[in-house]
């Protein structure tokens, strides 16, 4: 997530550097709403690629699953991108509006994860006390004591 921060700022500050760049409006150009919810997953699929999958495998490049899921090519996302770097108010509403959508999501997260763990507890809880319960129960079998006596 931060390797694909630092790429937008980067460009963001190069388009700034230069010379009153106004870019033409690309014809296929993303709408801004579609925009934000294309970079929202993008950032996830980022952060993906270092966490293990259901396989255990790691390093997927999840990208063109997110380039299908909204019908677009990676061209199409560049140039809209790179129009949207440009005009640097509409691009800063876009990228709030991505980090309150991802920290929502985190937030989400963390609230299951947080159930869950305690779900787990409680479970695991009863299942020791039924085991002790069923440790009292059990007959024994060996002597606690050992007899001294000889025969």
């Amino acid at each position: 997530m931060n390797k694909f921060i630092y790429i937008v700022l980067i460009s963001f500050l190069l388009l700034n550097c230069t010379s009153n760049t106004i870019l033409k409006k690309p014809d296929n150009l993303i709408p801004k709403d579609q925009m934000v919810d294309l970079l929202t997953d993008l950032f996830i699929a980022m952060n993906a690629q270092t966490t293990k999958n259901i396989d255990l495998k790691r390093n997927v490049n999840y990208f063109p699953l997110v380039f299908e899921k909204y019908k677009i090519d990676s061209t199409q996302f560049k140039e809209s991108n790179y129009y949207y770097t440009s005009k640097v108010d509409d691009y800063d509403d876009i990228l709030n509006e991505v980090q309150v959508r991802l920290e929502t999501l985190n937030e989400v997260y963390k609230k299951e994860k947080k159930l869950k763990d305690s779900i787990e507890t409680v479970t695991k809880k009863i299942e020791d006390s039924i085991k002790r319960v069923e440790g009292i129960n059990k007959p024994i079998t060996k002597p606690i004591f050992k007899s001294k006596i000889k025969k």
